[in-house]
């Protein structure tokens, strides 16, 4: 799959049209996919799916493995016959003077978890029928992580969602008798949080489908790292480095200072405690890339420099500044992998500053990495963004998601930085630096090309999806209704034709 001649678009289901405040995995989502396929294009990719926490960063799920409530289709909902057309028009009314191009997640979330619930109490008044045996049967198959996250998540509701380091002691050290106590007082609420995953899985899974059979794979995204609020870490406190007294992260998780940060990145996350990971034989990741493949084609991790070594933050610092390099197992844990799994289907996010003992392991596996035009025009000829200097098992993108539009980071170059890019494109075309970009990627030895698709419809900065090292206005952007329009369709197909990408 990965060794093929491909393009595709980047684009977050929370981005897509509809009436009711965010996107989802209803009808816009199988118009997505129908553009998709009449663009002649061969891959969706997609940001985590994970329940998101404070910030609404898809990075910061509380599960590795669960889907976000907030993507249920309401629509489908309907036409499972758990809810009413007045429940639809209220929803779609609450959002009928909001921008349709921001999504407002406390309003969404106030608006969407009644009718969540709604549908809830009517799946569970009716008839024992086959939806019902679905449910039980998807609650079977998937208990070995279903029942430890409907039950933290029934416990964050119940504790006014404080961290499970903040909740009582016995439930935070996960002691045998609390669990069996809470399991009985929180029964109800964890039923309804296993309906969630259950609605949000048989969505997905049928969207998926339908992408599958017209020959697009789903391009999913694994963060390396978990959240440190997340039933992953509540779980499975002994494979992550923790206070053991407070639950408190005691090594945490960032990059060191460089030419873009003074004082580094500190993102919070526990780092994880390898020495337990290699006695279980990597047990937890081996499941949760196991997990992922039922519901992705190919999957990128996020970070992945951090399999060769990563950078640890002692406890109670501010800033990563005073953190240090230590080695991960990368190799002997891709090795135990691909003997269990079999060669997988992975793309190495190897950007930032990447040693040649990464790029050895990202080539000993043959993951292709990542290649971004943005980052190709402000250095030498060795310039590793260069097409010039590319291998075929790489994944071009003009940007991601943690980039700014091409419009927006062309628009702030200097006239002399333009120029650079100008110069080695020979000259911008009729429709723009963004089509220029986009057949530059196209025309490339890469075996991918992907876009996001704000570059497609040559949006500018404000509809950036996500700005490292900040946490407001992000994940925030969705494109209206009717931008996919005949003119995209076809000049996208087109040019994917004439660099020979089509989706056969």
């Amino acid at each position: 799959m990965l060794n093929r001649r491909l393009s595709g678009v980047l684009l977050h289901p929370t981005s897509l049209p509809n009436a009711y405040g965010i996107g989802d995995l209803g009808n816009s989502a199988y118009r997505f996919v129908d553009f998709l396929n009449e663009s002649d294009q061969g891959v969706w990719q997609i940001l985590p799916l994970g329940p998101t926490g404070a910030g609404n960063s898809p990075y910061l799920a509380y599960s590795a493995l669960a889907g976000n409530p907030l993507l249920i289709s309401v629509d489908i909902l309907f036409g499972d016959g758990l809810i009413t057309q007045e429940d639809l028009d209220n929803l779609s009314n609450a959002f009928a003077s909001h921008s349709p191009t921001h999504i407002d997640y406390d309003l969404v979330i106030q608006t969407k978890y009644p009718i969540l619930r709604k549908a809830f109490n009517a799946f569970q008044e009716r008839e024992k029928d086959e939806y019902a045996k679905e449910f039980v049967d998807f609650c079977q198959t998937h208990k070995d992580w279903l029942e430890n996250y409907s039950l933290y998540m029934a416990l964050k509701d119940y504790y006014q969602d404080k961290p499970w380091f903040q909740w009582d002691e016995d439930i935070a050290k996960r002691k045998p008798e609390a669990i069996k106590t809470w399991q009985e007082k929180l029964a109800e609420e964890i039923l309804f949080h296993q309906f969630l995953q259950f609605s949000f899985f048989r969505q997905w899974c049928n969207l998926k489908d339908y992408a599958n059979e017209r020959g697009i794979s789903i391009f999913g995204d694994i963060p390396i790292y978990v959240a440190h609020d997340s039933v992953d870490v509540w779980a499975n406190q002994s494979i992550f480095c923790l206070d053991e007294e407070t639950g408190e992260a005691a090594s945490m998780a960032g990059v060191p200072p460089d030419y873009f940060s003074a004082t580094g990145q500190l993102w919070g996350n526990p780092v994880y405690n390898w020495q337990k990971l290699k006695e279980t034989k990597f047990a937890w990741w081996i499941k949760r890339i196991k997990g992922m493949l039922e519901y992705v084609d190919v999957m990128r991790i996020d970070h992945f420099r951090g399999f060769e070594a990563y950078w640890a933050v002692p406890q109670g610092e501010t800033t990563a500044m005073s953190g240090e390099w230590k080695e991960a197992p990368g190799d002997e844990f891709f090795a135990v992998l691909k003997q269990e799994l079999g060669t997988l289907p992975i793309v190495a996010e190897d950007l930032g500053v990447i040693t040649p003992e990464v790029e050895a392991l990202r080539d000993k596996y043959g993951f292709p990495g990542m290649k971004v035009l943005h980052f190709a025009f402000d250095s030498d000829r060795d310039n590793p963004f260069l097409p010039y200097n590319y291998q075929n098992n790489c994944v071009v993108y003009t940007g991601t998601h943690d980039n700014d539009t091409t419009i927006g980071w062309f628009e702030k170059r200097s006239h002399e930085d333009k120029q650079k890019v100008i110069d080695y494109l020979g000259a911008v075309c009729d429709r723009g630096i963004h089509w220029s970009m986009i057949q530059l990627a196209l025309s490339s030895v890469a075996n991918w090309a992907i876009f996001p698709l704000q570059d497609l419809l040559g949006l500018g900065s404000d509809a950036k999806m996500n700005t490292p090292g900040t946490i407001e206005n992000n994940w925030t952007w969705r494109f209206p209704e009717g931008a996919l329009n005949l003119d995209v369709t076809g000049h996208f197909r087109y040019l994917t034709y004439l660099y020979g990408r089509k989706n056969n």
